[in-house]
Order: C-alpha cells, then structure tokens, then sequence
C-alpha cells in the first residue's frame, strides 16, 4: 500500500500528524449521549460535523445542538473553529459523525460557528469535471493557518482537475500547503482513483481509494475521479506558508479549461 494512503483506524479516535509540519487530523463516532473532551494546545482546530448534532461547551463559549445532516450527502455543514490553548468538549444529541482538523498556529482568533447559511457554495468546472464545493473555513476565514473546505464528485466525474499543485511558495501564484483528502463514498463499496504525482515523476502514485479513507498530498499534482455509479465526498484540511488556495496547474493539462462549454446538470446536489 502506497503511504500516501492512510487507513481509517491510523487516524480513528486519535490525533494523527502523518508527519507533517502543520496539519493533524482524527475522526471519531460517537453515540447518543457521549462526551469527548480535548485541548487544543498549540493548534487551531476545526471541528466538522459530517453527520448528527452535538453541542460544545469550551473555555472559548458555548454552542448548543447544531449539526443537521445524517451523512454528508444529506446537507450542508455546520463547522466549528476553536483557537489555540481552548479547553472544550462535546455533547452528542444524537449520534454523530465528527472530523476534527487541526493546524499548528501561534496567533489566537476568536472561535466561531460556521453554519450552512454561512458556508460558501460553488459549481467549479465543467462538464464531466463539474463538482461542488463548500467554504467552511476559506481563506478569508479569520483563523492562522486552517483552510477547511468540502467537495462533491458526481458519479464518473473528474475533481481537482485540471491536475494542480500548491508546493513552493511563490505568491500571488502559488503557495506551499500541506493537504489531505478524507473521503466518504455515497455507497461503501464505491471507490475513487486519485493521481499524485510530480512533474519529475519522483513521487507517481495511483490509489484506489475507499469509503473512511485518506490520502496525504505532500507535494504534487493530485486529481481525483468518481467510479460510474458512485457520488465522492472528500474533505480538505489545508496548512502551509500562506493562508492561501493559490496553485499552479499541471501545463500539459491547462488547455482543459478552456475546452469547458456547460456544468453537469446533476450540480448542485447539496442545497441549503
């Protein structure tokens, strides 16, 4: 198995860096009732409820009973960002579905619910490369390094395509992050194929990736493609030199976007 691709249990219940400078992720089930309680320490954390509702108390504020959708295919997010040094915990209502994304970060903002309301919505793409994303916590987020953002692939549609990298830091046109994709397949015997490879071919994998999985962009070009038959989620956790989505794409596939005449119709599949 590729290293790049992270099996649900490294990450389940735990806090996991994958060896990375800034990011950290874990996901946890909890049932009706339950309580998890952390520290963020020296990171920003961002707490995405991929299904149920739960409330959170902290040292930051209170939150109660948000979180809406069954799974992520069933609406749109409620994303809660916690600063540095915030002792917290949650409460679930129901049982609940969590992703918590973590950042190293120095500089303390204030914590804020992000609801469905507030989250950004937009088709990118075209044609069979048509999908939809979601801005939780975009760039213009008040936060130090988190960007959290989530996607939808139609059944046999292409993402993150044309193939793009952000690795050396050269802004405007490109910064340096670390990424990762969390996956879930609307039917858990679906899967994806993601690409990651370098211009050099230093790094050039091809993964086949299932419902609970991860795949590390350390580096890279790395598109995405839905099996037929099969809806993607992912969710995008990024930290880098810049609190910034600027990429370069691959130059041999940029020509794409021009090629673009309509979206997939399918789109949108999550409303507000």
């Amino acid at each position: 198995m590729s290293n790049l691709l992270i099996r649900p249990e490294v990450f389940r219940d735990r806090i996991e860096d994958f060896g990375f400078e800034y990011l950290s992720f874990e996901t946890r089930k909890l049932q009706p009732g339950q309580r998890y309680s952390g520290n963020t320490a020296g990171r920003e954390l961002a707490i995405v409820v991929l299904g149920g509702v739960c409330s959170v108390t902290s040292s930051r504020g209170e939150w109660r009973n948000f979180g809406k959708r069954a799974t992520v295919f069933d609406g749109m997010p409620y994303t809660l960002y916690l600063p540095i040094n915030t002792e917290f915990t949650v409460i679930t209502e129901s049982s609940c579905d969590l992703a918590l994304c973590y950042a190293k970060a120095e500089v303390e903002f204030p914590a804020q619910l992000v609801t469905p309301e507030q989250a950004g919505i937009e088709i990118r793409g075209g044609g069979n490369a048509t999908r939809q994303i979601h801005d939780m916590l975009p760039p213009s987020f008040p936060a130090h390094r988190l960007i959290v953002v989530e996607v939808f692939t139609p059944s046999g549609n292409w993402s993150s395509f044309p193939p793009h990298k952000h690795d050396v830091h050269n802004p405007p046109g490109e910064v340096d992050l670390e990424e990762i994709y969390y996956y879930r397949i609307e039917r858990p015997e679906g899967f994806a194929v993601q690409k990651v490879y370098t211009a050099d071919r230093r790094i050039d994998e091809t993964l086949t990736v299932r419902d609970g999985e991860l795949v590390l962009i350390p580096e890279g070009y790395h598109p995405v493609a839905a099996a037929h038959g099969y809806n993607v989620y992912y969710l995008n956790a990024l930290a880098g030199s810049a609190r910034s989505l600027a990429a370069s794409d691959d130059p041999q596939y940029a020509w794409v976007r021009g090629a673009w005449s309509e979206k997939d119709p399918r789109l949108p599949m999550i409303h507000r």
